[in-house]
């Protein structure tokens, strides 16, 4: 099973750089969407035609934020949201249960560049661990999306100046992760390429990109018991139309 993830930056711009040519040639089985700044509508007509299910949780205001999960088989169900009203007025997490897994996606809040949304962030990382948490006791998951955080040194160009300054590489965050972390699930990943430096997201100032002055934010986070399961993770920094590239992971099964 081929499961990708891509921060698209708005999927109605993403259809405009020739987003279904690049599903068509990835020919995943599930693909996983964030910040797809559009209405469950505008997902579909973007996507009409791919030859997927799709499932789309957006935003009430709109142009932002928003989530969207497709699949070439039909989930067993579907269900978005973490389920608390704080949460569930961004259109941040869509879950699918497939046979043998579920698949969860999540655009994960940004604290903002004032950090004034820590307290917020923090309640996010706590709540969405222990859901993915109660999941897991029923069968294992993969959790993919944009996480907004880069979880050690080795994930961002600059870890220094950027420590406790920048939203994404604050201890409050990095904390957020260990707690997922801790609960049994994995950063698949960084498991299978423990000293890679490898980026997925550049800012759209200064060439950063060129320059590769970027940060690992997007991640597939596994139960523990799947990662025997896992043949391949990457970091496909070959694929333009957003200021994030995609993520992959295979699995067997």
């Amino acid at each position: 099973m081929k499961i990708i993830s891509w921060n698209v930056n708005g999927i109605r711009a993403a259809a405009t750089k020739g987003l279904l040519d690049q599903l068509a040639a990835w020919d995943a089985d599930v693909v996983c969407f964030q910040e797809t700044k559009a209405t469950e509508e505008q997902v579909a007509e973007v996507l009409f035609g791919a030859g997927y299910h799709v499932y789309a949780h957006s935003a009430e205001k709109k142009g932002y934020s928003g989530t969207a999960l497709i699949s070439k088989e039909a989930p067993l169900s579907v269900k978005v949201g973490v389920g608390l009203p704080e949460h569930d007025g961004e259109g941040r997490l869509i879950v699918a249960e497939f046979p043998h897994y579920y698949v969860a996606t999540a655009y994960v809040p940004n604290s903002k560049g004032d950090l004034s949304r820590i307290p917020n962030r923090q309640a996010w990382d706590r709540d969405i661990a222990d859901l993915l948490a109660d999941y897991d006791q029923k069968k294992p998951i993969v959790y993919c999306g944009d996480l907004n955080v880069a979880h050690q040194e080795i994930d961002l160009s600059n870890p220094k100046s950027n420590y406790n300054k920048t939203p994404g590489y604050t201890q409050a965050e990095i904390d957020g992760m260990d707690y997922l972390l801790s609960k049994g699930f994995v950063d698949s990943w960084r498991a299978q390429h423990p000293e890679e430096v490898k980026f997925s997201w550049w800012s759209m100032r200064s060439g950063a990109r060129a320059k590769n002055i970027g940060w690992r934010l997007d991640y597939h986070v596994v139960s523990e018991r799947l990662m025997p399961k896992v043949t391949r993770t990457d970091i496909l920094t070959e694929e333009y139309g957003s200021d994030h590239c995609p993520v992959l992971i295979e699995l067997e099964g």
